[in-house]
Formats: structure tokens, sequence, C-alpha cells
């Protein structure tokens, strides 16, 4: 047992206590058994790196952990060598300023040294993966998306400081979208790794704040597990004044969905409405980089008020949010129509508009086979169980084999 083992354990206890979460709720949310974090704390068992990310990020030690973790692949010759370095695979990816310490593989030698040039084509396929993520089942995607984060982060390697910097933040965004499409293809672990994996790119890469985005993130996976005091805990965190108005817009409006889950209707409109100013402020975003956060939702903070509408007993109110944002969405972008969509077809279902309900979810379940997400399915779980109520209805009766397509098990 090394000594940094025994440190991780007791600071790791630490954090999580200062971040007042209990053992089990921080399993939870890490997607950690219980019984093995209990060992880590108390110094019987090692953290590994992976482990050290996820803890590190879920409670913004700021690499406080992850420089108590030993990592297997290196040498103790070379330990303090890439202390200024983050690991990607097993590839380790200088910050923005550090030396080069390895080389890259001999296909992508020659990319690293134009990675300036590289970087419009490079953005440009970014955002042909983003739009290829509305029309394609996540599984497909994964494989393509974590190797093109680990090449584009690769090209930092090699390159000068003044290029270096774009690219690591590039690879970040590349991280980023990786675990969101992780967290549809329903691997809760995968998505927090990754999106771990986007912190830690973008603070090589000068970037302090995607990492409080993080949390936004992770947010996202607390409030479709259940967890509304985890899911506000997280939003609140990612709100400090000095973050850009854009992500704590976004935070505020994880928030509001945190307070809706317990029906705290104050605090959930309180939450919209700072979000709402927060994302209509002339700063919210540069246009410089990738918009973090939605790219087809042209009002995020109408559509999460219609989202909140619903789990605060309000369905009429917010079918009628929910209809007339749902109706501005592109057709292209098939994933996030359905995400809303379901969720207006459950509206107008709690509101006893029940034909209606079943004409919005027919259409839907119908690009669910080419766009298949973990998370949209939690809604239409919550759809079949409202229209069971109406079981003589024959909209309800011809829609329950579309319904249960979509719901049954994956095999293969």
């Amino acid at each position: 047992m090394t000594s940094t083992t025994v440190r991780f354990g007791p600071e790791l206890r630490r954090l999580r206590q200062e971040a007042g979460l209990t053992l089990t709720e921080f399993s939870v949310a890490l997607n950690y058994d219980k019984g093995h974090l209990s060992k880590v704390e108390r110094g019987e068992r090692s953290a590994s790196p992976e482990l050290a990310r996820r803890c590190d990020a879920f409670l913004g030690a700021d690499g406080e952990l992850q420089r108590l973790v030993v990592h297997p692949d290196t040498h103790s010759d070379t330990t303090e060598a890439t202390a200024g370095s983050l690991w990607l695979g097993h590839r380790a990816v200088p910050a923005a300023g550090a030396p080069a310490l390895i080389d890259l593989d001999p296909q992508l030698g020659g990319q690293a040294t134009a990675a300036a040039s590289l970087l419009p084509s490079l953005r440009a396929q970014f955002d042909q993966l983003r739009m290829l993520g509305q029309t394609t089942a996540p599984k497909v995607l994964l494989p393509l998306l974590e190797t093109q984060t680990r090449t584009v982060a690769g090209l930092a390697t090699d390159t000068p400081f003044a290029t270096r910097a774009p690219v690591l933040l590039l690879a970040s965004r590349f991280a980023e979208f990786t675990g969101w499409m992780a967290q549809e293809a329903g691997d809760s672990g995968a998505a927090l790794g990754w999106t771990g994996e986007a912190s830690e790119l973008a603070r090589a890469g000068g970037d302090p704040y995607l990492g409080s985005y993080a949390l936004v993130r992770r947010a996202l996976v607390t409030l479709y597990s259940g967890d509304a005091a985890g899911t506000v805990a997280l939003a609140r965190r990612a709100q400090k004044g000095e973050l850009p108005p854009r992500i704590r817009g976004l935070a505020a409006q994880r928030e509001a969905q945190g307070h809706a889950l317990v029906g705290d209707e104050r605090a959930c409109l309180g939450s919209l409405d700072r979000a709402r100013e927060l994302l209509d402020s002339g700063d919210a975003h540069s246009g410089a980089e990738p918009v973090i956060g939605t790219i087809h939702v042209s009002d995020p903070a109408a559509m999460t008020t219609g989202w909140c509408l619903h789990d605060l007993g309000r369905p009429k109110a917010a079918a009628e949010v929910l209809d007339r944002e749902c109706r501005r969405l592109p057709p292209h972008a098939l994933r996030t129509r359905a995400r809303y969509g379901f969720r207006r077809s459950l509206a107008h279902a709690a509101s006893g508009e029940v034909e209606h309900a079943c004409s919005i979810a027919g259409e839907l379940l119908g690009v669910m086979p080419a766009v298949p997400s973990a998370t949209v399915n939690s809604d239409i779980r919550r759809l079949a169980r409202e229209l069971s109520r109406f079981r003589s209805s024959r909209a309800v009766r011809d829609l329950q084999p579309a319904l249960a397509r979509v719901l049954a098990p994956a095999h293969g």
C-alpha cells in the first residue's frame, strides 16, 4: 500500500463530507459500489485513476485527488515529469505551455505540426458529428466519437504553445459530447467518465469553466435517476458569479428541474427567471467556440418552463408552452424533437386530451428506432403508465404495440 493510497482515502472522505454527501449518495452519483468506496476511504483499496478523475470532477477538487493516485502506466522516474499532463486513454497530453513528453503515432505526426491549419476542419467535423447525433443511434456514434476525441487531444502533444490551447479546448468539447451520447446510450458511468475527461482537457487548454458545466451534466444524470436534492446541489455549485452567463443560465435551468421534481413551485419558477435573465444576456455566448448546451432549442428557458410545469402538476399550462416551443424545433433535430415531444404528449395525456397525446406520440415512436435514447425512454414509460388509465380509448389501444416495441429490452 503506497503512501499516496493511504492519503487518498482520508482526503476523499473529507471532501465528500464537506460537500454534504453521504456515502450512499456519493456512490449513486458516481455509479460505484458503496462497499468499494468505503474500502477506498479507509485505505483498504487503491483508487484507480478513473475513480480519482470522477471523484475529483464531482467534488470540484481541482486535480487534488488525481495527484494522490499513481497511474499504473507510469514508472517512478516519470511520475514527476508527467505532472503537467492529463491522461486520455493511455496517452499523456501536455497542458498548454507544458513540454511535449511523447511522440504521436506516426500517422498523426505530420498533422500535429499543422494543428492550427486543421482547426477549422476539426471544428466543422465536430459540428457535423453533433448534427449526426440528432439522427443516429448513440451506440453507433460512440466508437467514432471516442476515437476522434483521442485523436484531437493527441494532436496537441507536439503542437507549439500558441496553437495547443485551442486544440485542447476543441478536444474537450468532443469529450463532453461523447459523454452525452454515452448517457443517451444508457451508460451513466461512461457519461460521467467522459465528462470528467472533458473537464481535464478544458483545464489543460486554459478554460477553467467547462468543469463547472460538467456539474450541470452530472445534474442531468441525477435528475433522470429521480434525485432532486442531488440535482439542485450540483446545479447550485455551477452558478458561481465568476462563471460565464450561459453556464450559470443552464445550471439555473437544471436547478429548476430539480425543484419541480419535489413540487417546490416557488423555487422552481425563481430559478427559471434567473435562467431566462442569464441566457438572454448579451454575453451569454461569444460565438468563438461551439455553443455549450443545446443548439436546437431557440428559447431553452421557455422549453424548460414547459418541462417543469408538468412536474409541478400543471399539465395544461405545460402543454400550452410545449406546443408553442416544439413547433419552433428544426425538422432535422429528431433527438431533440423526441425529447421534448414525449414530454408534450405526456402533458396532454395528463390533461385528459388522450387522442391528441396519442397522435403526438404516434409520430415520435416512428423515429425512435433511429434515435434510441435511454433518457427519453423514461418519459415514454411515464406516458405508457398515464395512458393505461384510458384503456377503453381506441387511440390508446392502437398505440400500445408501438409503445411496447420501443420499451422492449434490446437484444443481441
